[in-house]
């Protein structure tokens, strides 16, 4: 039987535009989910967008909207930002689906023995969707987004006993340590419930644009307990695909999903997921890319102004994904990762072994240059998430293949034996590139006539008839 694989991105608010803060975490999910591919594995990637809420009834009053019509027009924007940076996701999924709508009041019926109704009050940060507890509130702003005015509220509300799921949720930090990754996080998380949890307010009577709550018309069901069941929706016919086996999120999102996710999962009887990961936020000038704060980048402008596989490069390369630690998007570190990686490293073993190739057709011999290509190394660290360690593996290889070029010097001795292992080593190359940089790979894939699979690296090079490669990077 093969082996499913089901990961998951946050679905993302569809209040402004996406930013490369969004790009950065569909990529990584994209890479992740090709990898996968190229096992042979059953993969299915799910994203979409989140469009319910108070957040997005305002966002479509400003916009002059009604709610439906914003969010139709928003999340074709977010379709689109995906698919021009090659994001291959198998669902779109939108939380005002009707499948999901249905979905989620079925599964407030199913938990039904775990809510009860009472009256909240407290804070709340609209821009998160979030109850936000007074000793969480720094300078009396929510932490993720200074400036903004955090709001009192005080209404009739449905709880679900999140309090009553304290002791299993320790349990399964301590027994399940990859639950929550990486351990810094699972640590903070531990820590907090430790401090004792309150019950979830699930639903709210001041606005109207959310999924009604089915045990009482006069409300809706609060946003977030709406939109992590997203992951079970969108889990295929019956959910076929569950458990996941990676949700990917980041950090502010990070309470949510290791904390009331496995609650809800565990009240409802559903298996639990294997990893909740969560990363760090990408920066721009030291603060954090948001809508919010009026400093996003597009990743289309990005994507116009570069190519879709130096972004997507770039994304993998630069920021230390597993370490789950904050990065600093630099376009001049974009620029200077293209010219010396991907034009100077990549594009010059590809232009000058083919060029060479075409003119002495390369003599089928063993390869000796693979030896060389730690391929359990690469495996291990795609596993541990090290997608930036992974690249670095793959480039030591290229620079082992340029330096060996370098030194046999096939354009004076016309070695053909030296020729076929340079060009055999593209093909390895090109395959664990694939996750990265697709349209490059495909491409070398097409020129040299071999299938993306990690079981072709093992396997020799057919096609011999080389012809000389276009050049796939030039120098910006």
């Amino acid at each position: 039987m093969t082996k499913k694989f089901y990961i998951t991105t946050a679905i993302d608010y569809v209040n402004a535009e996406p930013h490369i803060g969004h790009a950065y975490q569909k990529i990584i999910a994209d890479a992740l989910a090709r990898w996968h591919k190229l096992k042979g594995e059953d993969v299915f990637f799910l994203t979409g967008t989140d469009e319910h809420g108070l957040k997005i009834s305002r966002s479509a009053e400003k916009a002059g909207l009604s709610e439906k019509k914003f969010v139709d027009k928003m999340a074709a924007k977010f379709q689109q930002a995906w698919k021009k940076l090659n994001v291959k996701f198998d669902r779109f999924i939108r939380t005002t689906d009707k499948d999901h709508e249905k979905f989620v009041q079925d599964f407030v019926k199913k938990v039904e023995k775990d809510i009860y109704k009472g009256e909240y009050e407290g804070y709340y940060c609209v821009p998160c969707e979030a109850y936000i507890t007074e000793k969480d509130l720094v300078n009396g702003e929510c932490p993720y987004h200074p400036g903004k005015k955090i709001e009192k509220i005080k209404e009739p509300t449905y709880f679900f006993k999140l309090s009553k799921y304290q002791d299993d949720l320790l349990k399964l930090y301590k027994e399940h340590p990859e639950f929550v990754l990486p351990a810094s996080r699972r640590n903070e998380i531990k820590n907090r419930v430790k401090e004792g949890l309150q019950d979830l307010s699930i639903t709210r009577t001041n606005f109207t644009w959310g999924i009604p709550f089915p045990l009482d018309k006069e409300h809706v069901i609060y946003v977030w307990f709406d939109a992590l069941l997203n992951y079970l929706t969108g889990a295929g016919k019956n959910q076929q695909y569950w458990p996941a086996q990676a949700h990917l999120l980041g950090k502010d999102n990070g309470w949510f999903h290791a904390v009331i996710w496995p609650a809800m999962l565990l009240a409802a009887g559903y298996e639990l997921p294997k990893t909740v990961f969560i990363h760090g936020f990408l920066s721009f000038n030291g603060q954090k890319i948001s809508k919010s704060l009026g400093n996003s980048i597009s990743p289309l402008t990005l994507e116009e102004k570069y190519s879709v596989d130096t972004v997507r490069y770039f994304t993998c390369r630069q920021f230390p994904f597993a370490e789950g630690d904050d990065g600093d998007f630099s376009e001049q570190a974009l620029i200077d990762r293209h010219n010396n990686e991907l034009a100077n490293k990549l594009g010059n073993l590809i232009s000058r072994t083919t060029a060479l190739a075409e003119k002495y057709p390369p003599e089928k011999t063993q390869n000796k240059l693979l030896k060389k290509l730690n391929l359990k190394k690469i495996q291990d660290l795609f596993e541990n998430f090290e997608l930036d360690k992974a690249l670095n593996e793959i480039f030591a290889f290229i620079d082992i293949c340029n330096e060996y070029i370098q030194n046999k010097k096939p354009w004076e001795t016309k070695d053909k034996k030296v020729l076929y292992q340079l060009t055999d080593s593209i093909k390895a190359i090109a395959i664990l590139l694939w996750p990265f940089i697709p349209e490059t790979s495909e491409k070398i894939a097409k020129h040299l006539g071999f299938k993306l699979s990690l079981e072709e690296i093992s396997k020799p090079l057919k096609n011999l008839k080389i012809k000389k490669s276009e050049i796939l990077f030039k120098k910006i």
